[in-house]
């Protein structure tokens, strides 16, 4: 496999400036938390000035990661001038301006010099480089070539495990279709430095709250099949949430288990929200749910997409969204 990204440019636009802002994607999972945390100790090395600010709150499961407290909640008054301050403000894990929500408007304002680091498809054209290739399995992927092949600084553990905990959860545990041979030499590699897979997945998977369990038996209780039982669907309301003490956040994951259905292979997964509400799509073989997603202003992977709407009609959309779904099982 080749990858099509030049690091020798990513490597002179860090070695030439001084001080960088790393963000993500609205409702962050490991591979965007990841790849900051990384890239932040990379800079670090470097004797850079770096910051992490995040429009979402970070996961209760992924705070073993920001241990010295790096990565901040974007605070309107608290940081309007970061983005005129900094050298540079990098996109980790997105490719869309909008999925930094609160922060969009100060980022497109920003006349800083902006870079993009990324797998997914469909950019926009917000940056002012893009090192973006979609044959990786995730970002932390490409950040990890990008230190082997540059020789930028030296792996450690402080890069290493966040690298793992990236990969790892961005190819489902190793078993989604990009886990290449490439995949397994660089996590073999990462596991020198002192990686415990045990603990990495024990944080991230089997620390779960009370709250976030009895959700997932909600949205299991609410899954229903559709189209000659080839889509198979669940709904989470914000009574659901109210009710359980549950967040957002905790719903991550929850739409693979409609495809665990024998001859599901489109999962939906809709969730209410207080302004609006969400829909994650995920597929089996080549269902290109990106595109189906981009029809409701979304995106994503080939097998993994999402959209947000700022409507209050869920109820309203769910058989338009099914009945459009159901078109791309035909295709």
């Amino acid at each position: 496999m080749r990858f099509m990204i030049d690091f020798e440019k990513l490597k002179n636009i860090i070695l030439s400036n001084s001080s960088f802002l790393l963000t993500t994607h609205v409702n962050p999972d490991a591979d965007a938390i990841g790849s900051e945390i990384a890239f932040y100790f990379l800079l670090k090395k470097l004797g850079k000035k770096a910051f992490i600010i995040n429009h979402s709150a970070l996961p209760y499961n992924m705070e073993f990661f920001n241990k010295n407290n790096i990565i901040q909640r974007y605070d309107e008054e608290l940081h309007k001038n970061i983005f005129s301050e900094v050298d540079v403000i990098v996109a980790l894990d997105f490719n869309r301006v909008d999925r930094t929500v609160s922060m969009e408007t100060a980022i497109r304002k920003s006349n800083k010099l902006k870079i993009c680091i990324d797998h997914h498809q469909d950019p926009e054209e917000f940056v002012d480089h893009q090192f973006i290739d979609t044959d990786y399995c995730a970002t932390g992927q490409i950040i990890y070539d990008f230190i082997k092949q540059t020789k930028i600084v030296e792996l450690d553990f402080e890069i290493t495990e966040p690298l793992y905990a990236a990969i790892m959860t961005d190819t489902g545990s190793f078993r989604f279709d990009r886990t290449t041979a490439e995949v397994h030499i660089a996590i073999a590699d990462l596991l020198k430095y002192g990686v415990n897979p045990e603990q990495v997945y024990d944080k991230l998977y089997d620390q779960s709250k009370f709250s976030k369990v009895k959700l997932l038996g909600r949205a299991l209780n609410s899954i229903n099949l559709f189209a000659d039982n080839k889509i198979g669907y669940m709904i989470i309301t914000q009574k659901d949430f109210e009710e359980l003490g549950a967040i957002e956040s905790d719903t991550e994951n929850f739409v693979n288990y409609n495809l665990s259905i024998e001859n599901v292979v489109l999962g939906i997964l809709f969730i209410e929200l207080k302004n609006g509400f969400k829909v994650s799509f995920r597929s089996k073989g080549s269902i290109p749910v990106n595109k189906l997603a981009n029809e409701f202003g979304g995106g994503g992977h080939t097998n993994a997409a999402g959209a947000r709407f700022f409507t209050n009609n869920m109820q309203e959309m769910i058989p338009v969204i099914l009945s459009k779904a159901e078109l791309y099982l035909k295709n």
